[in-house]
């Protein structure tokens, strides 16, 4: 008898054992795939703008970035492009979507890529596709064909509900009550750096300095003990290459 209730004992310790590894694992997992996922887009936006137009006047579209940050819509039809107001007038670069041009490779000769993230349903997708001087958005590039899922359970723009419940546990993780935009913009004005919203004329994606990134990231299941959400938070910032494009 001795014998079973110290057996028992042990194994009801390894099972809460395995429980919190399973959990502590959880979390773990997704801190690092929002860790790797955030330095992946602050290594896109530092890398933007990558070659200086100057230097292809001449060459395909695909050899050189027009601008950094590419928008929709207006972004083609004239020349040069006619950049949307970041303070509505854009459907894209916004909160929750950015599209980029750089050449993530110029070694390769792969030339310059549209790189799209877009947080939809709790997922941020990346995509890649060449730069062929169309709207990055239309039909003909098509940025969404290939996006694919690249940081999951991604809960900047949850439902109201679902924010409350991440509140309960996180005060101070949704200011407000309301969503947490993933991307902010600060953009060059005459007078200096300002929020690309607040910038007046200036607010523009051609003048899009830096990007501030934020990824809060919900594991997939609520922790073994308490039955609540455990949540992360993770914030980086990348810079524009050519800062005078």
């Amino acid at each position: 008898g001795i014998f079973l209730l110290i057996c028992g004992s042990a194994f009801a310790l390894l099972g809460v054992s395995q429980q919190r590894y399973q959990s502590d694992t959880q979390v773990l997992n997704s801190f690092q795939e929002a860790r790797l996922g955030l330095d992946q887009i602050v290594r896109d936006v530092s890398d933007s703008g990558y070659p200086p137009p100057n230097q292809f006047e001449s060459a395909l579209p695909n050899s050189y970035a027009d601008t950094p940050v590419a928008w929709s819509p207006f972004y083609v039809g004239s020349n040069p492009p006619i950049p949307c107001s970041m303070s509505g007038a854009c459907t894209t670069p916004n909160s929750i979507e950015m599209i980029i041009e750089t050449n993530p490779a110029p070694q390769t000769g792969i030339g310059v890529q549209y790189i799209r993230y877009t947080l939809s349903n709790n997922i941020l997708y990346r995509s890649m596709v060449p730069k062929n001087g169309q709207d990055p958005t239309g039909f003909n590039t098509n940025t969404w064909s290939n996006a694919v899922p690249f940081v999951q359970n991604v809960m900047n723009n949850a439902l109201p509900a679902q924010i409350a419940q991440i509140n309960a546990s996180y005060p101070n993780m949704f200011p407000g009550g309301n969503p947490v935009p993933v991307f902010q913009y600060t953009c060059d004005t005459p007078t200096g750096p300002q929020t690309c919203a607040a910038a007046g004329s200036a607010g523009t994606p051609t003048n899009i300095r830096s990007v501030t990134v934020t990824l809060i990231v919900q594991t997939p299941t609520p922790d073994w003990q308490s039955g609540q959400v455990r949540v992360v938070e993770l914030t980086g910032r990348g810079s524009r290459l050519n800062a005078f494009q």
